[in-house]
């Protein structure tokens, strides 16, 4: 069977990438899902205040566990089973490392994450990883929203306002 690596990081980008994991999966696709999250290393600052780096690596689990509910949420909703992975380095190599360590056979990501400014410095992690990863990456763009028929009004008074202005004054 196939075995899905999706990255999350909280954000409604790498929902996304749950979301057409969804579609993927309630269209007949037979794949296990494996959530994976990374987190930025511990700063010199942090090691130092703390003096405690097992209190900082539970920290650093927590957040990504923290991070990750949404998409659980949505993966439980629909009655998906699945892993989860978090790891702690620079987001790219270490996703790169969990799919090879989880065995995936391919990885969704979103377009842009919580990353964006950092990635204009460094390039994305979708990219970091559609470069490095030894199997098929779909990098999911964030959908517009779909404006509903009924949403639309027919007359909303706004021509009327505009007439005022078209004669002069």
């Amino acid at each position: 069977m196939l075995k899905i690596l999706i990255a999350v990081d909280g954000s409604e980008r790498s929902l996304d990438a749950v979301r057409h994991a969804l579609q993927l999966l309630q269209q007949g696709l037979r794949a296990s899902v494996v959530l994976a999250n990374v987190q930025e290393p511990a700063s010199l600052y942090e090691l130092v205040v703390s003096r405690d780096p097992d209190l900082i690596a539970s920290a650093s689990l927590q957040a990504g566990a923290d991070l990750m509910a949404s998409a659980r949420a949505l993966l439980d909703a629909a009655g998906i089973a699945y892993d989860t992975e978090i790891g702690i380095g620079d987001p790219g190599h270490t996703l790169v490392d969990l799919i090879e360590t989880s065995g995936c056979d391919m990885v969704l990501v979103g377009a842009r994450g919580q990353g964006a400014v950092s990635s204009a410095l460094l390039g994305s992690v979708s990219q970091a990883v559609a470069h490095a990863s030894p199997v098929p990456v779909t990098i999911v763009r964030h959908a517009a929203p779909q404006v509903e028929p009924e949403d639309l009004q027919e007359d909303d008074g706004a021509t009327d306002t505009l007439e005022g202005f078209r004669g002069g004054a």
